[in-house]
């Protein structure tokens, strides 16, 4: 009698198993858009703080762009990023154009 009890407690384990396998992919999912969200906004952000002259936003953006974080990977936009970082007196972004014109590409 007790195995057959068992038995049916393992039928209610499988379906807790399964919602909570359902709960957790949920989350994730909200999660990774809410995530994906901010990096839009954070982006959008870094374009406005960059073409406003502000020397970090503009090597970060630069720094995305030759990477292809969150963004597409741009050599021109990378390129052109760092230029007007290193023309604000940036040395970082001087070091990274060079680099970049050395290598003739990404």
């Amino acid at each position: 009698m007790q195995i057959l009890e068992y038995f049916n407690h393992l039928e209610d384990i499988e379906l807790y198993i399964i919602l909570g396998l359902f709960v957790f992919t949920i989350w994730f999912i909200l999660n990774t858009i809410k995530y994906y969200k901010g990096e839009k906004r954070k982006v959008k952000h870094l374009h406005k703080f960059a073409k406003e002259g502000e020397i970090e936003a503009q090597q970060h953006l630069a720094h995305r762009y030759h990477k292809g974080y969150t963004v597409k990977k741009s050599c021109q936009k990378a390129a052109f990023w760092y230029q007007k970082a290193a023309f604000s007196g940036d040395d970082d972004a001087k070091g990274f154009l060079k680099k970049m014109l050395k290598k003739k590409n990404c």
